[in-house]
C-alpha cells in the first residue's frame, strides 16, 4: 500500500513539475543563434523527463539514501542534474571536485584517470568539507567551529547602538558602585528615579546577553593542543586519517540547522579512491541515523560506470541511474557541424577534415570552448574582411591549444612538444637531403654499371652467331670472305667491323688449311639462332632496353633532383610523414592523447605557419623565419636557397646594398620579389644579375632550387639570356647544362628561343641531343616553342609516350631521317600495322600512304632517306617497279647508293622506260629488268650501252631461260640484236648455242674473231650459209670445215666436185657425225687402193661398210685382209671375214684366222676344240670354214655338260 502511494506521489510530482516548466517558458524570448555559447551544464538535457522521474522517484523512495547516477565522462551527468534540480523544489547542496586538480598534473588531460592525478585523501574530504560548510549561510551555524567572515546586516547599526549603550551603563554603574552598595542608588524608589533603574536594568540584562553569547560560543571551542617548550599535548582524533570522520559532528550539526535533504557530488570518481565513498555512505547513515535530523539526507552521486568493479556498486548504491552518453567519437561529427552551422562557417570548413578530427573529440564542453575561441580568434585576425586565413588550420590550432593548453603555452616561447618538433625541421630537410643523394649516387652507380655491361651483351649475341656460323662451316676452316678477296680469320671473327653485314649475306666464302676456297650458303644462318628475330632485332632490343632503362634511372634522378630543391618548401607534414620514425619520440610527449596531435601534424593542419593563427598581424612585422634568415646572414651565414621568407619586402628592406652583390641575394622569396618588382628594385637587381654573371657555377645549387619553386623564371632566364651573352653557352658548359637548357626552352619568350636559335647552332643541337631528357623534365612542353628552336628530332621512339609532341614534329616533318623515327611515326602517327611490309618495301609503302606527311619529308632529303633509310633496312627488297623507277629517276641522288640499293631488290622493271640512260647499264649489270628482246634493243640503243654488260646479262641461265620463250623477230629493229648475239664471243657456249638457235635467220659468212667453239655452234646450228666460199673462209687447220662440210653433206654430195676435196678430208667426213648412208657415198668417192698402205683409214672404212651391208667391187684379197684386220671391235672383224673371205684362198683364209684375236686364232689345225659363245655371225664363220674346209665340223648345244657354245673340230694335220 505504502509503494503505491508512493509511486502515485511521484508521478503527480512530475507532472506539476512539467507544468511549472511549462509555465516558467511562458513569456520567454526566442532563442537565436549566438555568437557563443556557454560552457556551463544546460537545463536541457532531459526533455523526455526519463532521468527526472528516475530521480524523483528515487529522491521520494524512503529506502533510497545513495544514488548513483553513471556514465563516461562528457556523457551529460551534470547537464542531467540541473535538468533534475529544474523540477526538483527542495534545497539541495552541490559538491563538485571537477577543478579539484594538482598543479602537477599533466598538461591538457583535466579529465584523467590516471594515477598520475596524486591528490591525496584528507585534501578531497577537506574540500567536501568545506564546499558543504561554507556553502550555507554562516548564520545558520552559529555554533560551527568552522568560523567564517560575516557580513553587517541591517540591524547591525542597531546592535552596534545596543552594544554602546551597554558598555556606558555597565561603565556608569561601576562608577556609581558606591552608591549601588550602600543603596543610596535606589533612593527614592519613585517614577522620578527611573534613569537609575533603567541604566541598572539595561547594564544586568546587557550583562547576560554577554555572558549567554560566549557560553554558546564555548560550544564551537575546540582544543586541539597544548604546547609548553619541550612538551606538545594534542588530542588522539586530531591523528585520524579521515577530516570527514574527524569533524563529523560539524557535518551533523550541518544537517541539523540546515534544510538541505539532496548533497550531489560530482567528479569524485576522478580520484580512483574507493575508500572515500566508504566514508560518505557511513555518513549518510550517521546522519539519517541521528535523531536531531528529522528528515531523509540522500546522496547523489555522478560517477563513471567503472568506479567499483563487479557487482559492487549495486551493493554500495540503494539506486543506480544509467546515463546515455550524449556524445562520443562516433557521434561527435554532428556536434561539430552543429557549431559549424551556428557560426555559419560551413562554407570554410573541409567536412573531411572535421569528420576525421572529431574522432579524438569526445567532450562537448570542449567541442563548445574550441568554437567559442575561433569566432573570438576569427574576429581579431581578419580585420579586413578578407578570408585570407586557412580556417581548418585556425581550427586545428585551437584543438589543440584546447587539448594541449600547456604545451600552447609553452609553444610561445619555443618550447614543448609541439615547438621540438617543428624544431626539427633543418634536421628532417638535411635527412630527406642525405637519403636522396644517396638514391642518386646508387642510381648513377647502376647506370655506369649498364652502360659497361651493354657491349658485353652485343659481344655475347655475336659469339652466338659465331658459333653458329661456325658449326655450319666444314671441318678445317681458318678464314672467311664477303668477297672470296679480303679474309677474316675465324679467331677474329666476333670482333671485326664486317660481323653484322658477313651474317646478312646469303653466301660467303671460306677457305681451308689448305687454302682452298668455296662458297657455302649461310642463309639459314640467322633462323638457326633464332627463327622469330633477326640479330638487327636483337641486337636493336638490347641497346632500346638499355637506353628505356637509362632513361628511366634518369627520370628517377630528376624527380630526387627536383626533390631535393623543394625540401626546404615541402610542406612540414610531408617531411614529417617522410621521417616519422625521427619524431615519434616527440609525439609520445603528449600523452594519452597523442594521436590527435600525431594527426594534426601528419596531416598537414598543424604546422610551422602556427605564428599566423597565434598573433595579430603588424605592418612591417618580421617572421620568425625573416628574422632567421637576416641573423644569419649577418653571421655571415649563406642560408639555403629554398631558406622560407615569409616577408621579403621587409628583408630586402632590412638588407644592405652589398648583400644583393654577394651569395646572400641567392634565395627564392628574395629573387621573385625582385623580379616582379624590378622596378621598384632596379639597383638590387642589377646587381644581382651581375653576381650570377661572375659566379655561375656557384649559383647553380640556387638556380636548381628557383626552377623548382620560382614564381618568375621566364623573367630571369629572359633577362640572364638577353644581359648575358655567355649565357646559353655557359650552361651547355656546365654540370647541369640539362636542367638549365630545359628551363630555357620551357620558359624562354618564343622570340627569344629563335633569337638564341639564330646566334649559333650550339643551342639547338644541344637541344636535339638531350632531347628525350628535356622531355621528362618537362613532359607538358608546347611543341610549339621546339619548332621556334628549328631542329630535328633525332630520336622520336625516345620521346614516344609523348604522342602530343611527336606527333606535332612528324607533321611539320621536324625529324630526322632513321629508321627508327620513320617506323615510329608509321605505326604511332599513322596508325599502320603492317611492320613486314614497311621492313622489305619501305618507300613502296610510304608512297601508298594516304597521308602525304611522311612521304613529303622523305622526298625533302631524299639522299639522306637512302642512305639512312632504305639502305639499312637489310630486308628492304620488296619495292615495286614504279618505286625502283621513281627513285632511279633522282638526279640528285648518289649513284653508288642506287646501285646498292637495286641490287638489293626482288622485282623487275617490265621496261628501261623512266630510267635515266646513266643507269641503264647498272640495272641490266644487277639483273632489275625484265627480260626481253626489247630491252635489250632498247639498251643497246641508249648512251649508256656496254656490250660487256650486256654480254653478261644475257650470258646468266635465268635470264635465258625467261628470254627464250619469246621469238626474236626477224626484222629491220632485231638486225643489230642479231648480229650483236652472233658476234657475242664472250657469251658461254652454251648461252651462245640457244641465243644463236633463236636467231630468225642465216648469215652469208662467218663472224670474224670468233672462236672455234662458236664457229662450231654457227655451224651446228645451221645459221651459216653452206657455200665454197664459206668452206674455204674456215682454217683448214681445225676440224671447222669438216664440220661445216658434215653438217651440209647433203648438198656436198649433190655436187662433190664443186668443192675439189681429197681423200683426207673425205676421211675426216667419215669421222663426223653424219648418216652411214652418206658415208657410204663418201667411201665411193676415196680412192681404196691406199687401203693397204694406210691402215687408219681401213680401220674407219671397215665398220662402215660392215654396218652398210653393201657390196664393193673392186676389193681383193689384200684390202679385205685390211679391212677385217684394222676394223674393231672383233665382231665387227667377224662380220667382214664373213662378208670378204670369198675374196680370199684358204691359206689366206688361214692367215687371216691366225692374225684374229684369241680364240679365233686358235682355229688352226690339231686335237684342241676351240669353243665360241653361240651368236650368228660366229656360226656363219664355222658354216664357211667347214665348207670350204678349213675346219673339220662344227657343233653346238649338246646338254648341260656340253655346255651352249659353239665348239669346233679341227683338222688334225
Amino acid at each position: 500500500m505504502g509503494e503505491r502511494i508512493s509511486t502515485l506521489t511521484n508521478r503527480l510530482g512530475g507532472r506539476f513539475t512539467s507544468f511549472g516548466a511549462f509555465l516558467e517558458g511562458i513569456g520567454r524570448p526566442a532563442v537565436t543563434k549566438a555568437k557563443f555559447v556557454n560552457l556551463a551544464p544546460t537545463d536541457q538535457a532531459d526533455k523526455a523527463g526519463v532521468y527526472s522521474e528516475a530521480l524523483l522517484f528515487a529522491t521520494t523512495d524512503p529506502k533510497v539514501n545513495n544514488i548513483a547516477l553513471t556514465g563516461p565522462y562528457g556523457s551529460g551527468k551534470s547537464s542531467i542534474i540541473q535538468s533534475f534540480l529544474k523540477r526538483y523544489r527542495r534545497p539541495s547542496l552541490h559538491i563538485s571536485l571537477a577543478a579539484f586538480v594538482k598543479e602537477a598534473s599533466p598538461p591538457g588531460d583535466k579529465e584523467a584517470s590516471t594515477p598520475s592525478l596524486k591528490v591525496s585523501r584528507q585534501e578531497i574530504e577537506r574540500s567536501i568539507l568545506q564546499q558543504m560548510l561554507y556553502g550555507a549561510d554562516a548564520n545558520k551555524l552559529p555554533l560551527s567551529r568552522f568560523k567564517r567572515i560575516q557580513s553587517p546586516g541591517v540591524l547591525s547599526i542597531f546592535k552596534s547602538l545596543y552594544i554602546m549603550c551597554g558598555l556606558l551603563s555597565i561603565w556608569y554603574v561601576f562608577k556609581k558602585r558606591e552608591a549601588i552598595i550602600s543603596g543610596t542608588f535606589f533612593d527614592p524608589l519613585e517614577f522620578s528615579n527611573w534613569p537609575n533603574f533603567t541604566i541598572f536594568g539595561f547594564s544586568l540584562l546587557f550583562l547576560w546577553a554577554a555572558l549567554h553569547k560566549f557560553y554558546v560560543a564555548s560550544f564551537g571551542l575546540s582544543l586541539k593542543s597544548i604546547s609548553l617548550k619541550d612538551i606538545e599535548i594534542r588530542p588522539a582524533s586530531d591523528n585520524l586519517d579521515s577530516i570527514l570522520n574527524r569533524h563529523l559532528d560539524e557535518i551533523i550539526y550541518f544537517f541539523q540547522s540546515t534544510e538541505y535533504d539532496l548533497v550531489i557530488i560530482e567528479d569524485l570518481d576522478r580520484f580512483e579512491d574507493a575508500e572515500i565513498f566508504v566514508t560518505l555512505r557511513e555518513i549518510n547513515g550517521l546522519v539519517n541515523a541521528n535523531a536531531g535530523v528529522r528528515r531523509t539526507i540522500r546522496f547523489l552521486y555522478a560517477l563513471r560506470d567503472d568506479v567499483f568493479v563487479n557487482t559492487d556498486r549495486t551493493k554500495f548504491f540503494e539506486f543506480v541511474i544509467p546515463v546515455i552518453p550524449i556524445i562520443n567519437a562516433s557521434n561527435s561529427i554532428d556536434m561539430v557541424l552543429e557549431q559549424g552551422k551556428r557560426l555559419e562557417l560551413d562554407g570554410r570548413l573541409d567536412r573531411q577534415f572535421l569528420r576525421e578530427v572529431s574522432r579524438y573529440l569526445d567532450d562537448l564542453r570542449l567541442i563548445q570552448n574550441v568554437f567559442n575561441e575561433y569566432a573570438i580568434y576569427v574576429a581579431n585576425l581578419e580585420t579586413d574582411d578578407e578570408n585570407t586565413l586557412n580556417a581548418n588550420k585556425l581550427l586545428a590550432v585551437l584543438i589543440y591549444k584546447n587539448v594541449y593548453p600547456r604545451d600552447f603555452e609553452q609553444l610561445h616561447r619555443g618550447e614543448g612538444n609541439l615547438a621540438d618538433i617543428l624544431g626539427r625541421h633543418d634536421e628532417l630537410v638535411a635527412h630527406e637531403e642525405v637519403a636522396c643523394k644517396a638514391e642518386i649516387a646508387e642510381i648513377e652507380r647502376k647506370i655506369d654499371v649498364a652502360e659497361r655491361q651493354t657491349p658485353s651483351d652485343l659481344k655475347e649475341l655475336r659469339q652466338i652467331y659465331a658459333m653458329t656460323l661456325v658449326q655450319m662451316l666444314p671441318a678445317n676452316v681458318n678464314s672467311i670472305s664477303l668477297d672470296g678477296q679480303s679474309w677474316i680469320a675465324l679467331h677474329s671473327l666476333v670482333g671485326h667491323d664486317a660481323f653484322e653485314q658477313l651474317i646478312a649475306l646469303p653466301h660467303i666464302t671460306f677457305r681451308d688449311v689448305y687454302s682452298r676456297g668455296q662458297r657455302t650458303d649461310i642463309s639459314a644462318l640467322q633462323n638457326e639462332v633464332d627463327r622469330e628475330k633477326t640479330y638487327f632485332q636483337r641486337k636493336a632490343e638490347i641497346e632500346s632496353k638499355s637506353e628505356a632503362n637509362k632513361s628511366e634511372s634518369l627520370q628517377r634522378i630528376r624527380e630526387l633532383r627536383a626533390k631535393i630543391a623543394t625540401l626546404r618548401t615541402a610542406k612540414f607534414n610531408e617531411l614529417v610523414r617522410s621521417s616519422a620514425d625521427r619524431v615519434t619520440d616527440l609525439f609520445d610527449g603528449f600523452g594519452e592523447k597523442g594521436e590527435l596531435a600525431r594527426f594534426l601534424i601528419l596531416e598537414g593542419h598543424l604546422d610551422d605557419t602556427y605564428y599566423q593563427y597565434t598573433s595579430l598581424f603588424h605592418s612591417g612585422r618580421l617572421s620568425p623565419n625573416d628574422n632567421k634568415f637576416l641573423i644569419q646572414i649577418r653571421a655571415f651565414f649563406t642560408p639555403d636557397p629554398d631558406f622560407q621568407i615569409d616577408n621579403p619586402n621587409e628583408v630586402i628592406a632590412a638588407m644592405r646594398e652589398a648583400d644583393f652583390g654577394q651569395s646572400y641575394v641567392l634565395n627564392v622569396k628574395l629573387v621573385d620579389c625582385l623580379l616582379n618588382e624590378a622596378s621598384r628594385y632596379s639597383d638590387q637587381t642589377r646587381r644581382f644579375f651581375e653576381f650570377i654573371a661572375s659566379q655561375f657555377e656557384g649559383c647553380e645549387d640556387f638556380l636548381e632550387a628557383y626552377y623548382a619553386t620560382g614564381r618568375a623564371v621566364p623573367k630571369l632566364l629572359f633577362r640572364l639570356a638577353d644581359e648575358w651573352r655567355q649565357f646559353v653557352p655557359t650552361a651547355i658548359a656546365s654540370k647541369r647544362s640539362l636542367s638549365h637548357i630545359t628551363q630555357l626552352v620551357t620558359n624562354l619568350p618564343e622570340r627569344a628561343l629563335e633569337t638564341l636559335a639564330r646566334n649559333g647552332d650550339e643551342f639547338p643541337d644541344f637541344v636535339a641531343a638531350k632531347l628525350s631528357e628535356i622531355l621528362a623534365l618537362a613532359p607538358d612542353l608546347a611543341p610549339e616553342r621546339l619548332e621556334r628552336i628549328g631542329f630535328e628530332v633525332r630520336d622520336l621512339p625516345a620521346i614516344g609516350k609523348l604522342t602530343g609532341i611527336v606527333r606535332f614534329m612528324a607533321r611539320r616533318g621536324l625529324f630526322e631521317l632513321s629508321i627508327a623515327n620513320v617506323e615510329h611515326i608509321y605505326r604511332e602517327v599513322m596508325g599502320e600495322t603492317n611492320l613486314m611490309a614497311f621492313r622489305e618495301c619501305n618507300y613502296t609503302t610510304l608512297r601508298s600512304l594516304t597521308d602525304p606527311a611522311l612521304i613529303i619529308r622523305v622526298e625533302r632529303d631524299l639522299d639522306i632517306y637512302l642512305s639512312d633509310v632504305l639502305l639499312e633496312l637489310h630486308d628492304n627488297s620488296g619495292e615495286d617497279a614504279a618505286a625502283i623507277t621513281d627513285l632511279l629517276g633522282r638526279e640528285e641522288l648518289d649513284e653508288d647508293n642506287l646501285r646498292e640499293f637495286l641490287g638489293r631488290q626482288t622485282a623487275l622493271l617490265p621496261a628501261l622506260e623512266g630510267v635515266p640512260e646513266k643507269l641503264h647499264a647498272t640495272v641490266l649489270e644487277l639483273r632489275r629488268i625484265t627480260p626481253t628482246w626489247d630491252n635489250c634493243i632498247s639498251f643497246m640503243g641508249g648512251s649508256g650501252f656496254a656490250a660487256e654488260i650486256l654480254v653478261a646479262y644475257l650470258d646468266r641461265k635465268d635470264v635465258r631461260a625467261v628470254i627464250l620463250k619469246h621469238s626474236l623477230r626477224n626484222g629491220p629493229e632485231t638486225l643489230p640484236l642479231c648480229q650483236f648475239l652472233v658476234n657475242a664471243n664472250a657469251l658461254s657456249d652454251d648461252s651462245y648455242r640457244e641465243y644463236v638457235r633463236a636467231l630468225p635467220n642465216t648469215f652469208k659468212n662467218f663472224p670474224k674473231s670468233l672462236d672455234s667453239s662458236k664457229l662450231t655452234i654457227l655451224i651446228e646450228e645451221r645459221k651459216i650459209t653452206f657455200s665454197k666460199e664459206t668452206l674455204e673462209s674456215l682454217d683448214v687447220n681445225t676440224d671447222l670445215p669438216v664440220l661445216f662440210m658434215a653438217e651440209n653433206i647433203e648438198a656436198y654430195l649433190t655436187d662433190p666436185g664443186m668443192f675439189g676435196l681429197d681423200d683426207v678430208f673425205r676421211e675426216g667426213l667419215l669421222q663426223a657425225d653424219i648418216a652411214d648412208d652418206d658415208k657410204r657415198a663418201i667411201i665411193d668417192l676415196m680412192d681404196l687402193n691406199t687401203l693397204t698402205e694406210l691402215p687408219k683409214r681401213a680401220a674407219l672404212i671397215g665398220p662402215i661398210l660392215d654396218r652398210t651391208n653393201v657390196r664393193i667391187s673392186g676389193i681383193d684379197a689384200a684390202k679385205a685382209r685390211s679391212l677385217i684386220l684394222n676394223s674393231r671391235p672383233v665382231e665387227t672383224q667377224i662380220s667382214l671375214f664373213n662378208k670378204f673371205h670369198s675374196t680370199m684362198a684358204v691359206d689366206e683364209a688361214r692367215e687371216v684366222l691366225a692374225a684374229l684375236p684369241y680364240p679365233f686364232s686358235e682355229i688352226t689345225t690339231g686335237y684342241h676344240t676351240p669353243r665360241r659363245p653361240r651368236s650368228d655371225e660366229n656360226r656363219a664363220l664355222v658354216q664357211w670354214l667347214e665348207t670350204r674346209g678349213i675346219i673339220s665340223s662344227w657343233s653346238e648345244g649338246g646338254g648341260w655338260f656340253l655346255g651352249d657354245e659353239i665348239r669346233v673340230n679341227l683338222k688334225r694335220r
